[in-house]
């Protein structure tokens, strides 16, 4: 890139090679990858939707219709559409579901900037209208919003049967649906008048083998390891669970440092120390009381046959996450030091025992008196099954627990979209001036995920928002959706079609400040790849950027 000064003399600024957009240019080839992205996932989108079978590098496959998989898989190298990518994780994040709808939605709304900018409306102008526009939508959700308690487990089933609608999961929705709010309402606490759910303590377990009707629910904490000694019981009753994350070894010097033994009775007497410590960890752990040991770490030979004398139940190399959810559901706390171990560090539950599950043991840790962490074994035919029936039960534990936070839901099928256009259109004509096209321009964007819904489905879409429209416009129509099998207008709330108030707030607010960003850009400057340094350094052994002409341009 050159600038020429009076006398014609070019002054060079960037690197050659280095691309550069500018202006309209730059600001359509951004929409361009958005939109590729938000394209990408439409057909996923609603009951109906299709779903994408993803092909890595080394082979492994995924079939999902999980928008926030489908583009955590796909290697997007495009800066703006990578922007888009982040819209569907933070969607993830925050409420579990509406991944699909936010980053259509964002593709939408550049799509409608686009012909804005095109009739020379400044990118800053719509950016400002769509922050209107957005702040706008999310009064209006919370105006249209109904309150649910936590103990309206009808409402909860509801609003997990609405995320798992469309995914893969064989028909067992309700079931799934009864297993998912019974879990979360097992690991909601209360805290300051609300409540908070905290879905890392419910730990699921994935095992080929049976149907997904074979999924079960386990009241405590299901480990996928086994006892460390065949000798060892397979069922302990009143367990006393100890938990260890230092190892049960003879640890080596942090130093390093030589140890000469120069005749057998010594050997002898060394190797009875050790023998001793190792036997001492064990008393420890009996003088405690305790029956059952989990450690994070390794357990010498000689302590496993030790352990087994003692009839205490031992399981090593846990993860760390596995230790802190045992502590919570058992009430045992983590120890460091095995010197520092008491009886009051001990936890309880009724049982403790291996069983066989498919191919593989697993520890099952039952009947703890207040188990604030509990277990999914997820069951079925195949291991794209299983992972499938892992996402769709992911997202229905997050909803509900969404819904038990925040106490709000509305209703889905379109209707909100549809609400939110027309509210939004009419708001419109009261704000004036040329932010008020971009205002209307984010009322239309809204329509685009009603009219998916029926794409996706075979039928007309623009019947079908014509008469959704029209519905609302009635009394009382706030609530009308489409019915995916006919076509026609339908109130959400008497075919039990509700989604958590934070699902669509927050795709409006993300898909709103994501197409914002990439209005405001008017110029990409992209450096060319630096080609790979030749082995052995630059030329003729110097060093590299020493070799050959200096870069001249």
């Amino acid at each position: 890139m050159a600038y020429g000064m009076g006398n014609n003399q070019p002054i060079i600024i960037l690197k050659e090679g280095t691309e550069r957009s500018k202006n309209k240019d730059a600001q359509f080839n951004n929409i361009a990858a958005a939109r590729a992205v938000a394209d990408a996932v439409r057909s996923t989108l609603g009951p109906k939707g299709m779903d994408k079978m993803l092909v890595d590098s080394l082979g492994d496959v995924v079939i999902t219709n999980d928008g926030v998989t489908i583009l955590k898989e796909i290697d997007v190298q495009h800066p703006a559409a990578k922007m888009v990518v982040e819209v569907a994780k933070t969607q993830d994040n925050e409420c579990g579901d509406g991944t699909t709808t936010s980053v259509i939605l964002a593709g939408e709304l550049l799509k409608k900037a686009e012909s804005l900018i095109e009739n020379n409306i400044h990118p800053t102008i719509i950016a400002n209208g769509y922050k209107m526009a957005a702040h706008e939508a999310i009064k209006v959700l919370n105006n249209i919003a109904l309150t649910i308690t936590p103990n309206d487990v009808d409402m909860l089933r509801r609003v997990s049967e609405t995320a798992m609608t469309g995914k893969s999961v064989g028909g067992q929705k309700e079931f799934l649906s009864n297993l998912a709010v019974s879990a979360v309402k097992s690991v909601a606490e209360k805290s300051d008048g609300g409540w908070i759910v905290d879905v890392d303590n419910i730990k699921v377990e994935k095992k080929t083998g049976g149907c997904i009707a074979d999924t079960e629910i386990i009241e405590g904490i299901v480990i996928d390891k086994e006892r460390v000694h065949p000798r060892m019981a397979k069922q302990v009753k009143g367990a006393k669970i100890a938990l260890l994350s230092s190892a049960l070894e003879i640890k080596k010097t942090e130093v390093e440092a030589k140890i000469q033994i120069r005749d057998p009775a010594s050997m002898q007497r060394f190797l009875e120390e050790e023998e001793n410590t190792l036997k001492g960890y064990v008393d420890k752990i009996k003088s405690t009381g305790a029956n059952v040991v989990f450690c994070q770490k390794g357990v010498d030979d000689l302590v496993q046959h030790y352990l087994a004398k003692a009839n205490i139940f031992a399981c090593r190399r846990l993860k760390e996450s596995d230790m802190e959810k045992i502590s919570r559901a058992t009430g045992a706390s983590i120890v460091g030091k095995i010197d520092e171990l008491s009886e009051k560090d001990l936890g309880k539950a009724a049982q403790v025992e291996e069983k066989k599950i498919g191919e593989s043991d697993m520890v099952f840790i039952t009947g703890c008196k207040n188990p604030k962490a509990v277990s999914v074994i997820i069951r079925g035919g195949t291991e794209h099954v299983i992972d499938e029936v892992e996402r769709a039960l992911h997202d229905a534990l997050r909803v509900i627990g969404v819904a038990i936070e925040d106490g709000k839901l509305v209703p889905g099928g379109g209707a909100v979209e549809i609400e939110l256009s027309l509210r939004l259109a009419s708001y419109a004509s009261t704000v004036g001036g040329r932010e008020q096209l971009a205002i209307e321009a984010f009322a239309q964007a809204m329509e685009v995920i009603p009219w998916a819904l029926a794409e996706n489905a075979g039928l007309d879409a623009i019947d079908v928002v014509i008469q959704l429209k029209s519905a609302h416009e009635k009394k009382n129509g706030k609530n009308m959706g489409v019915d995916l099998d006919t076509g026609k207008p339908v109130d959400m709330l008497k075919v039990n079609v509700v989604e958590p108030l934070r699902v669509k707030t927050q795709a409006v607010k993300s898909a709103a400040e994501v197409a914002n960003m990439i209005l405001r850009i008017d110029d990409v400057i992209a450096s060319r790849k630096a080609p790979p340094s030749p082995p052995g350094g630059g030329m003729g052994g110097m060093p590299p950027g020493m070799g050959g002409m200096p870069g001249m341009m």
